[in-house]
């Protein structure tokens, strides 16, 4: 509840500032008038806001002299310079990630590039390592007269594997 309230507060406050202000349309000024003539704390308010306004207008007006207006800038000028000098200085670091980032990208695009050539396309030399046995003793096959007698060597087991090199 007084969350609403304050919330409340907070709205009559600003609207009726606004209307003090003459910023309000003649829409919202007309709303504004027409609760003024039926809340009497509507009107309270306002009459507390014109009279601390009024007090404010009575107060002595201070000049700012040229000095304060002048270290006002410089004060401005060196902020930004040290603003300006902190971003330089963290310029070269933000390329140097940049750079680590870019080059750690390629190089994981290089590796998945290759693992994914790598499976997707066997590799054409296992046929000739299947082979192989045959390959070193291609010079005793191509003696042989003809196919019936190669069937026959390979049914005594004479081509299995790990027998060693029959060429001699």
């Amino acid at each position: 509840m007084a969350d609403l309230e304050r919330t409340e507060l907070e709205q009559m406050h600003e609207e009726l500032t606004s209307y003090l202000d003459g910023e309000l349309d003649s829409d919202a000024v007309r709303r504004v008038e027409e609760r003024l003539v039926r809340d009497p704390s509507y009107q309270a308010e306002l009459q507390r806001l014109d009279r601390a306004w009024d007090l404010l207008d009575r107060l002595p007006r201070t000049a700012v002299s040229d000095g304060f207006t002048k270290s006002t800038i410089e004060m401005v000028a060196v902020a930004a310079s040290q603003e300006a000098e902190a971003v330089h200085e963290a310029w070269p670091i933000k390329q140097r990630r940049h750079r680590i980032a870019s080059t750690l990208a390629v190089l994981a695009a290089g590796f998945a590039g290759f693992a994914i050539g790598h499976w997707a396309w066997p590799n054409p030399n296992q046929e000739l390592l299947k082979d192989l046995p045959v390959l070193q003793n291609f010079e005793l096959y191509y003696q042989a007269d003809n196919i019936d007698f190669l069937h026959l060597l390979e049914s005594e087991n004479l081509f299995a594997e790990g027998e060693g090199d029959h060429a001699g």
